[in-house]
């Protein structure tokens, strides 16, 4: 039944897919998320009005859209391959690049965008999801402190305090007046003081919650999540050594991209998601798991780390305290992470992400 129109038609189908949801990721990360993110930054410098503040923010966002711009020509008008003709003029060159563009239909264009987004989600990859992959199980195991032992601590910390107030107070019971050094003393251990009996109701209020009581109640299943996780991470690094390896050792080589003709030395994953091909929609529920997996990695990775560039710390990610600009970055690196998860998969199952469970018929 698959003809050469009909299979023409499919492609199309995927390709025009394709285009649409790589070119909502370069306008995420080249338009929205910079010209939102320039947006509350203007807002918290500056209260004036809004048009003020949108014109701010789409100044520097045409900064990020150039950027987008010059990848894209990039990707349209250099060629990997220039024949050499030595006859053919300037003018017959610029033409022949204006016909390979045409003929893949800016594929090109889009496709070296995208790598560089990509290659900057393996440089987050590394950062966050490597990172959360070890927090997100041993967190999970370990636990946290519950509210009525930190309550306690709170509790001790307050009488020494106290203590140490009543022991400065004690000089001037004569009628001695406190030195300055005493009486700096005596309004840090204050401030300190209201601090903590602050930190005493939160944490009476925690301690009686329901979300307390149902945390404690679910103790044992998170450290079986969280050994589960474990064994997950341990799978994951077996199927990638086992992947790389083989490309290493089999593949066609750096020119071809490690192209594995043929399966060599294969691993788990590789092995299990063809065979739960067969069984409409068993891949697809794992492939989905896989991908979800590594975003709640991520997740756990930047809100336990924080957003760095380089040395410096740009924001922590706190519960009810996150600022708008730190869930934009948020947002730009999960995504950037996906955008290296649709690549990372083949490296893990690279049989099944090239033909499933297929083989070639040979005549």
């Amino acid at each position: 039944w698959a003809d050469a129109n009909v299979s023409r038609q499919i492609e199309d189908t995927v390709l025009y897919g394709y285009y649409t949801l790589y070119s909502i990721i370069l306008f995420c990360v080249f338009l929205w998320i910079p010209f939102v993110y320039f947006y509350y930054e203007e807002k918290e410098e500056d209260d004036g009005n809004t048009c003020s503040q949108v014109k701010t923010a789409l100044k520097y966002t045409l900064g990020f859209i150039t950027i987008c711009a010059a990848l894209l020509l990039i990707g349209a008008f250099v060629p990997l391959d220039i024949p050499n003709k030595k006859n053919s003029t300037e003018w017959e060159k610029v033409k022949l690049l204006f016909e390979e563009f045409g003929s893949s239909h800016g594929l090109t264009a889009l496709s070296f965008s995208i790598s560089s987004l990509t290659v900057i989600g393996m440089l987050a990859a590394i950062t966050y999801t490597a990172y959360g992959m070890s927090a997100l199980p041993l967190n999970l195991i370990k636990g946290t402190t519950s509210a009525a032992y930190e309550r306690l601590e709170n509790t001790e910390d307050i009488e020494e305090v106290e203590q140490r107030l009543s022991r400065i107070k004690s000089k001037c019971r004569d009628g001695r007046p406190l030195s300055s050094r005493d009486r700096r003393m005596v309004q840090q251990l204050e401030e300190r003081l209201r601090t903590l009996r602050r930190r005493e109701r939160h944490l009476e209020s925690i301690e009686k919650s329901c979300w307390m009581k149902f945390s404690e109640a679910i103790r044992p299943l998170k450290i079986v999540w969280g050994v589960f996780f474990i064994i997950v991470a341990l799978l994951f690094t077996v199927s990638l050594f086992l992947s790389n390896l083989d490309k290493a050792l089999h593949s066609a080589g750096f020119d071809s991209g490690f192209i594995i003709l043929g399966t060599n030395l294969t691993n788990p994953l590789n092995m299990l998601l063809p065979v739960l091909q067969t069984v409409f929609p068993l891949d697809y529920i794992l492939i989905t798991t896989i991908v979800m997996y590594f975003i709640f990695t991520s997740m756990a990775g930047i809100r336990n780390m924080g957003i760095w560039f380089f040395w410096i710390r740009l924001y922590k990610i706190r519960r009810g305290k996150t600022r708008p600009q730190a869930l934009l970055f948020l947002c730009m690196i999960l995504l950037l992470i996906v955008l290296h998860t649709s690549y990372m998969i083949y490296s893990l199952a690279p049989q099944y992400v090239m033909y499933g469970s297929q083989k070639y018929l040979v005549q």
